[in-house]
This record gives C-alpha cells, structure tokens and sequence, in this order.
C-alpha cells in the first residue's frame, strides 16, 4: 500500500483531516559585495577598449574584484540575510549555494558556508546553474518546504566569474563582476514567496558559452597553469538568452494565468542592459517596474537576482502582496523564471553588522597577476 493510498483511506474515514497548503515565505535577504570596484577606464590600461565602448554595448560602467573567497562572499550575504529574518544559523534546516565558482570541488562550497555561519543543522550542496543558479536554488528550496519535508532553507547566490577569464579577450573580460546575494525561506500557511516557476535548459548550444578547460575535461599537465579556455559567442548569446528568458516568463504567467500588465517589479538577470530593454518592451513594463543595476556591479553570475532584490527592497520598491517576476540565463545554457508573490514584511527585523576582512589592494592590484599570465599565455599559444 503506497503512502498515497493510505492517505487517501484516511482522508476518506475522517472529514476532520485537512491538509494544509505549506508555502516559502522569503524573510530574510542579503547581500556582499567587495569593496574593490573596477571601472572602464581601469579595464583600458590593458584592454584596447573604452568606457564609450563598454558602456553603450552593455550598460555597465564598473564592477566588483574580490580579495576573499567565493565561500566568505557568500558567508556574509547569508549572516545578513538571517539577521534580517531574525532567525539563528542553527535553525537552517537545509542551505543550497548556487554557484559556478566554487572555492572548491570536493568538498563543496556550501560546506564551507555552513562552518562559517554555523548552520550545523542544515543539510548543504551546490547548485551550479551557472547565472541560473539563483532561480534553480529558490525553486528547489521552495520545493523542499512545499513537501513539508523542510521548514527553514537558505539560498544563496555568490560568484566570482573574473578569476576565470581570458584577460586578452576583450568581450569577455568587460562583463563580469564579483558579488553575492541570499535570502532565507520559512514554512507559512499564507500564499506568498515563489508561487511558480519555468526551468529548462539549452544543452545542445551548451558549449557558445564555456570556460573550456576548467574541469576533468582539461588534460592534466599539458596547458599553462592558471589559464582557461573562455568561449563566448556574444550575438548567438544573446539571442539565445533572450528567447531563452521569453520562454521562461511566458511559461511562468501561463501558468498562473497572468499577464504581464499585473506584475508589480520585473528583476531580470543582470547580463547586458539591451536583453534587459528587450524583455521589458515584451513584457510592456515601464521603466519604474524594472530593476535595473548592471551599471554598479556588471554580471555578477548567479549574484545578479538575489542582488537587485535587496536593492529594490532597500530603495522602498517593493510592498506587502507584490508580484515579481525573475528570470535568468546563464551557462549550460539554462534558463529559468519564478513569480514570487511578497509577503507582509519589507523591513529586516535585524542588521548584520560584520564586514569582509580589511584589504589594501585595489580591482586593478588584484587583477593585474592574472592579467599577465593571460598575456603570457596567449603569446605561447600564438607561437
């Protein structure tokens, strides 16, 4: 006899029994980004580029260059997102780290992030989703809560894209940015948190965008040290994101029967401004119902989503019973969507007061080794 057919029998001899639709409030919220900001103007010492240039193809004008870790980015945006839950670390049941950049493959990074919180009652992983991280993580956490199977879960989003770029690649190099988001997820009988979602993926574009030697696949011994391999087919990109993120949210409203004119705030993946104005003029959203902060930070990965969240909150942008509309794309190429409805609180109940530790270095300081190895091994190639 299955679970399900017993709990029918049950349902059946007793009227009394209701079943209680459990959904994932978002309570608490977070973000860290490090202090080192790369401009456009930084990138032309040793690109053949400009702000001009940059700016009127992507909309990005600076970026965030890390001096710590994937896991303390992502540490830190989680201890603020408890505090302003007002929840403790212990009470995690379970934390899910999206991300393409871990500080480590075995083990994963999550368990790093655990240690550093202290969640020593959560059950951890990472998700890698690529720039789809985020929405891959707010679903499956949301899942977990939805089967009764959890009552409290973390998502995080935190990358750190620019350690592995080709810094003789000029495309490529002028996107990215460091950074980290988070957001805590409680049980609640009230209809709010992410109410639908539209997953899927791209598999058999999967190698347009592609850091090509950096896993199992690389030959052991036979490349240069330190250097990847960056594929990225920037026109294809594009028109695969955007019909990727289309898909999605067309998907997402059916789903829940809307349309487009009844979302409150549309925050899009963060990765080129001109994909986010071709989905805002699909969707007929204004330019107050977008959020829109690539100019700040660049692409910072699965970062982008849990990021503009904060700051639309932050900036008064969201109300009690909002309906938002997420999507991203990233690498793999996945790509996803979520509505999530708002719940009553848009206020943090605490402040984390912790910072990253104490740097003197500058992006371009922290950059520039990394710049010269790539050179270096670009020259080796060519010869």
């Amino acid at each position: 006899m299955t679970v399900l057919t017993l709990l029918g029998i049950m349902l059946a001899n007793n009227s009394d029994i209701e079943l209680v639709m459990q959904y994932a409030n978002i309570t608490g919220w977070g973000k860290c980004l490090p202090p080192a900001v790369l401009s456009n103007e930084d990138l032309a010492t040793f690109l053949d580029t400009s702000d001009e240039w940059i700016s009127t193809r992507t909309g990005i004008k600076e970026r965030r260059i890390s001096h710590v870790s994937t896991a303390t980015l992502a540490s830190l945006a989680a201890k603020r997102a408890l505090a302003a839950a007002g929840l403790d670390a212990a009470e995690l049941d379970m934390v899910i780290l999206g991300t393409a950049c871990p500080d480590t493959l075995i083990p994963n990074s999550a368990s790093l992030v655990q240690a550093n919180i202290g969640a020593v009652n959560a059950a951890v992983f990472d998700l890698n989703a690529a720039c789809t991280g985020f929405v891959y993580g707010l679903s499956i956490g949301t899942g977990m809560i939805r089967s009764g199977a959890m009552k409290k879960v973390l998502v995080i989003g935190a990358d750190r894209i620019p350690y592995f770029l080709d810094y003789s690649q000029r495309d490529v190099s002028v996107l990215f940015g460091d950074g980290a988001g988070a957001v805590v997820l409680e049980a609640c009988d009230e209809e709010c948190g992410l109410i639908a979602e539209r997953l899927g993926c791209d598999g058999e574009a999967r190698d347009i965008l592609a850091a090509r030697d950096s896993g199992t696949a690389r030959e052991r011994f036979a490349a240069v040290d330190g250097y990847f391999d960056v594929n990225f087919e920037g026109q294809e990109i594009f028109k695969r994101a955007v019909r990727g993120m289309g898909q999605a949210i067309t998907g997402v409203l059916e789903k829940l029967e809307l349309e487009p004119e009844q979302i409150d705030l549309l925050i899009p993946h963060q990765a080129n401004v001109r994909i986010i104005d071709t989905l805002a003029k699909r969707m007929k959203a204004p330019p107050e119902k977008v959020v829109v902060n690539i100019e700040k930070y660049g692409n910072t990965s699965a970062a982008t989503v849990p990021i503009a969240l904060c700051e639309a909150l932050e900036e008064g942008r969201i109300k009690a019973g909002d309906k938002i509309l997420t999507a991203a794309f990233g690498a793999g190429l996945t790509w996803g969507a979520a509505v999530i409805k708002w719940g009553p609180r848009t206020t943090p109940v605490g402040e984390c007061t912790e910072e990253l530790p104490k740097s003197d270095k500058t992006a371009l300081d922290i950059l520039m080794p990394w710049v010269k190895g790539c050179q270096e091994a670009a020259a080796k190639k060519a010869e």
